[in-house]
């Protein structure tokens, strides 16, 4: 064999083994960056729940205050609500009314075939472990007509002028009031202690609300 030749099959074998070098280290850098995908989706959380639980308000401690009221008050307070609330919707008349008596009352207007036919919803408000309150609906009345509870409640439901601190559940026929979410203003908010319409006794607690941040701060 001449040298040219051997030249030429070393040349040859040369090429060979760079050509399986560049196509391991492609195939190991395809694994690798395969690997390291699937790790950070598996590790990746959907929502920022650090981000969510510094929102929401952490009422502790003692209260501020013990509100004790009773349902000629309250009645009093959420009407004026209920008339600003309308004012900013620009609106001229007032679409539901909320009224306190041995039972929590809606009341409202909708219309059917151009006619304003008006219903009323009774419900049991409950107070919940958190200090929120859920009205459970029990009866709703329309004139003549017999409509069910849920289709009503998704009426309500889709008023554009509904503050997000009022969740209307139309399947479980409840509307839970988020106290924890209304802020009275200062970072104050209520939690409900107690309602007995029946003895007209309803009792709230007044909490200066702290958000974790501001709670690691204070323990640094």
């Amino acid at each position: 064999m001449n040298n040219k030749s051997k030249e030429s099959l070393l040349k040859i074998k040369w090429q060979e083994i760079n050509g399986w070098k560049v196509a391991f280290i492609l195939l190991a850098t395809i694994l690798i960056g395969a690997s390291l995908v699937v790790m950070t989706r598996l590790t990746q959380e959907r929502e920022n729940f650090s981000e969510l639980i510094e929102q929401q308000p952490v009422l502790t401690g003692e209260p501020l205050l013990a509100i004790r009221s009773q349902k000629a008050q309250i009645n009093k307070i959420v009407a004026i609500y209920l008339e600003d609330l309308q004012k900013e919707a620009k609106k001229e008349e007032q679409n539901y009314q909320f009224v306190l008596k041995n039972e929590a009352l809606i009341s409202g207007e909708f219309d059917l075939l151009g006619f304003p036919l008006r219903f009323y919803l009774y419900l049991d408000p409950f107070v919940m472990d958190d200090g929120n309150v859920q009205l459970k609906a029990k009866s709703l009345s329309v004139g003549a007509l017999n409509l069910p509870i849920t289709q009503v409640l998704r009426m309500i439901a889709k008023t554009p002028e509904l503050p997000k601190w009022i969740e209307v559940k139309p399947k479980e026929e409840t509307i839970v009031l988020r106290l924890d979410q209304f802020e009275i203003g200062n970072g104050l908010y209520l939690k409900a202690e107690k309602i007995n319409l029946v003895e007209d006794e309803i009792e709230f607690s007044l909490y200066l609300a702290e958000t974790s941040t501001s709670t690691k701060k204070s323990e640094e």
